[in-house]
């Protein structure tokens, strides 16, 4: 067809909806809010740890590690990043995300389809229990337990019996988000590490999606560690007390608290 009309219109007309969706997606994007970070204070922390769960309880550390070999499960002194109490992960196992649950530690491990139940005051192993595919994090609101796979859908576990009860799918401006890592309840959200990058997501747990982002570029040079493309970010603690909000990263040596900074301020 060689004229400039046809039987809908100019072509300009016809363009104009999909000029609109263009400018519509462009705005939803726009309104996803990116938070800076102020450095509050800097800790510690062990160089030969993998970071792979994290989260603090009664003013201490408890974090997972992992590698084949090296997994273990510790409590950890916040000032000084002094290892307390540690578990050592049997050497076929790779360690992966904690959470407490009622005077127990959950931990999942990396490709076993396999997860541990230790007491939590004595890192005893009380049972071991199984689930299907990857497991990567875990985090937990006062009902539930939140499960994290390397994709874009979140499993919700009964905390009792450890068994998948349903599912969230995370998506930022409709698209789904990959790689979602170690994860932290935050004030009714869900923060995820999305692994190997410099941001956190923040997720409303009630529909999936990405509500906030952090970014975290300049926070730590991984260029002066040994492996910086393996030790990445990951790993987020919530002091629900005191506000206090604590980030890592694998192998690196220090931990940070930090303050969220909103856009447009500095």
């Amino acid at each position: 067809m060689t004229s400039s009309t046809s039987p809908t219109g100019s072509p300009l007309r016809r363009l104009l909806p999909i000029l609109a969706l263009l400018l519509a997606t462009t705005a939803c994007r726009a309104a996803i809010p990116v938070d800076g970070y102020k450095i509050v204070h800097v800790y510690p922390h062990d160089t030969s740890a993998y970071t792979e769960g994290l989260f603090y309880k009664d003013g201490f550390l408890y974090e997972s590690t992992g590698e084949k070999g090296a997994s273990s499960v510790r409590k950890v002194q916040l000032d000084t990043g002094k290892v307390l109490q540690q578990h050592h992960v049997p050497a076929q196992y790779f360690g992966e995300g904690i959470v407490d649950w009622k005077g127990q530690l959950i931990q999942l491990t990396w490709q076993s389809e396999t997860g541990f139940v230790y007491g939590l005051d004595d890192f005893k192993l009380r049972h071991t229990f199984n689930y299907p595919g990857e497991g990567w994090a875990l985090t937990r609101d006062r009902t539930h337990l939140y499960m994290s796979d390397g994709s874009s859908v979140l499993r919700i576990l009964d905390p009792d019996t450890l068994t998948t009860t349903g599912s969230i799918m995370v998506t930022a401006d409709g698209v789904p988000v990959t790689h979602l890592n170690e994860l932290e309840w935050v004030d009714g959200e869900i923060y995820a590490n999305v692994w190997l990058t410099q941001r956190i997501a923040r997720i409303d747990p009630a529909t999936g999606h990405v509500v906030g982002w952090i970014d975290l570029t300049g926070l730590f040079d991984v260029n002066t560690l040994p492996v910086p493309g393996n030790d990445v970010l990951n790993g987020i603690a919530w002091d629900a007390r005191h506000q206090r909000l604590f980030v890592t990263g694998k192998h690196w040596p220090k931990l940070f608290e930090i303050k969220l900074v909103p856009p447009g301020r500095h």
